[in-house]
């Protein structure tokens, strides 16, 4: 028998509260040393210093606070979790969950202590670039190092009793101050849009009293946000449950009348924010529309053919230049000025080849010989565009410039300039990338790349070509890239060996495996967050003060997920149940819902079965 952590709270019987003298010491003093290194280490890359300057509350609260301020909280909320086994009642939560938090608090606190002192007695700038005295003012509050000291003790301390104190709220009230919380954070963070959007509908006020004039929240604007986000959660979260609910009981044509007014109602914010906000945030919407066609054709690669393609960035390449050289005046042999639209039509051709080119020869590798031979075929696609030999082609490190926009029946020009209309033309292809992913999903050959990945040698027994089916994900995957790398071409105005590195086939691919495997939804999503937020290889987000530590929290968010919640952010029913399989007939077996072999008459042993070996 298995266990899975549940919160307290959850269950409705419980045992008596679990004494203080029974404090699990050995998994505090872990717990609080992983906190007090974690706070350490985001201190001395300098993150606290860089993010000081963006406010969340004006003159309360910087966002460097909020990564370093929130680690306690997480820890003492961690160590008042309660391992549920089956059949077992969980503790009520009392005495040891806030005593158990203030001491992995403390701990957690003792790691930033340590570092003031340090920094204040010892100078080891020389490997530590960020060992600096303004880290060490920041983290004493300019009051000195035993001041810097005990308060950082204390404010470990609070945040880990809060932290398990929240183990003693009901599930309703924790939910609530969570969302109050979040909230504020990200109301700061989208202070870019949220002013763009209300000064478009003529609500400059509103905007100025809810942000202040050097950036982050007023503290009435705080106090509002939460105000408003804590009623909403309370007393509106069991309406949107039933919602929820009642239209996942809808079927036949209900439940697509349902799904088509979504559909309808998401085209049409997409189709009017971009008419009220200003060219900037145009601008932030057309590159995420980018990364959101980029993550859906490496979606069909890697989320459902299981292929670990680490060279998708080729493509996108590929894209980019055959619009470039078969739009442009200037592309330096073969120049004929096709307009976008027909030069489209070679893009998909020439990029489908290439995708079989790329395919054919490393297609029977698997694992993980196939994502580094994957990876290889990249970087040599970008290094044959850089090369002097394909220089008389492809302009070699000076590129190809002075790309033509793209022409809409001779009514408009479509290019850089404009982002609004860059945006809209992105809105279209991905409309199209969506429609093609959805219904390959649900065809005879996406089942069949669905087969391919849960077990290739299973699907080869079945009587699936898995090395036609395998190179069809990676064609499909290469003309959806394609179309970005065309439209990129065209925003742009001009490509260059340097805008396909290797890194943007790692952004793309955290993108798809934050927002979930398989999951076109989730690929939006996350798209939508991290290049909306953070921003990608070289385009700005929202926090552009985040700008030098993106590749440090792609990394951070892509070692969480894998650990924590392996099917992304919003994961594919189908995906959830093949990782989750083992859990899902372990359970059954536990509450009795597997048939023995006894029961089907074979005469077996009944109950002796292990789990993974249970018949449902």
């Amino acid at each position: 028998m298995t266990a899975t952590e549940t919160r307290p709270g959850s269950e409705e019987e419980f045992a008596p509260p679990r004494r203080v003298r029974d404090l699990d010491w050995r998994r505090l003093l872990r717990l609080g040393g992983v906190a007090a290194f974690v706070q350490m280490f985001i201190s001395l890359t300098a993150m606290p210093v860089r993010l000081d300057e963006r406010s969340v509350i004006e003159s309360v609260l910087s966002l460097g606070f909020v990564f370093i301020g929130a680690i306690p909280i997480v820890a003492g909320n961690r160590l008042s979790r309660q391992v549920k086994l089956e059949g077992v009642a969980v503790h009520r939560a009392g005495r040891y969950e806030l005593v158990g938090g203030a001491l992995v608090g403390t701990l957690a606190g003792a790691g930033l202590s340590l570092l003031v002192m340090l920094i204040t007695h010892f100078d080891l700038r020389e490997p530590l670039v960020n060992w600096s005295p303004q880290l060490r003012d920041l983290l004493s509050f300019n009051r000195g190092p035993v001041f810097g000291t005990l308060i950082w003790l204390g404010i470990g301390a609070a945040g880990g009793l809060i932290g398990g104190g929240l183990r003693l709220l009901g599930a309703r009230w924790r939910r609530t101050l969570l969302m109050m919380a979040t909230t504020v954070v990200l109301a700061s963070i989208l202070e870019q849009l949220v002013v763009d959007l209300v000064s478009g509908v003529g609500l400059e006020p509103v905007a100025e009293w809810f942000y202040a004039r050097r950036g982050g929240l007023t503290q009435a604007g705080a106090g509002v946000t939460a105000a408003i986000a804590g009623v909403t959660t309370f007393f509106g979260r069991g309406r949107m449950k039933a919602a929820r609910e009642r239209i996942k009981t809808l079927d036949g044509p209900a439940r697509t009348r349902a799904n088509a007014g979504m559909i309808l109602l998401t085209a049409a914010i997409l189709i009017v924010v971009p008419l009220l906000v200003g060219s900037l945030t145009n601008e932030l919407l057309a590159n995420v529309g980018l990364f959101v066609l980029l993550a859906l054709g490496l979606n069909i690669v890697v989320g459902l053919a299981g292929i670990l393609d680490l060279g998708y960035v080729a493509f996108f390449a590929v894209g980019s230049y055959t619009a470039a050289v078969l739009t442009a005046a200037t592309s330096p042999r073969i120049n004929p000025e096709f307009p976008w639209f027909v030069a489209l039509i070679f893009v998909v051709v020439i990029t489908g080849l290439v995708g079989l080119f790329i395919g054919a020869p490393v297609i029977r590798m698997r694992g993980d010989y196939l994502a580094i031979v994957t990876l290889g075929f990249g970087e040599i696609i970008r290094l044959l565009f850089l090369s002097d030999w394909l220089s008389g082609w492809f302009g070699g490190s000076q590129g190809i410039t002075a790309i033509g926009g793209v022409e809409i029946f001779g009514l408009t020009t479509i290019d850089g300039t404009n982002p609004r209309n860059i945006f809209y033309l992105v809105l279209v292809f991905c409309a199209i990338a969506i429609y093609v992913s959805w219904r390959l999903e649900r065809s005879r050959l996406g089942r069949a790349w669905m087969a391919v990945r849960e077990d290739e040698t299973v699907a080869e027994a079945m009587g699936i070509n898995t090395v036609n089916v395998k190179l069809l994900a990676f064609v499909v995957g290469a003309i959806l890239g394609s179309f970005s790398g065309a439209i990129f071409a065209n925003k742009v105005g001009s490509v260059f060996p340097s805008s396909f590195l290797i890194l943007v086939s790692m952004v793309i691919l955290v993108v798809v495996i934050f927002g979930g495997m398989g999951s076109i939804v989730g690929v939006i999503a996350g798209a939508a967050l991290l290049i909306g937020v953070l921003g990608g290889p070289k385009q700005p987000g929202l926090l552009q003060e985040f700008s030098e530590f993106k590749l440090l929290i792609y990394g951070a968010l892509l070692v969480w997920m894998m650990l924590a919640r392996p099917e992304g952010l919003i994961p594919s029913a189908r995906r959830s149940r093949e990782l989750h399989q083992e859990e899902f007939l372990q359970d059954a077996w536990l509450r009795g819902e597997v048939e023995s072999d006894d029961d089907n008459g074979d005469g077996g042993d009944a109950g002796t079965a292990p789990p993974g070996e249970a018949r449902t």
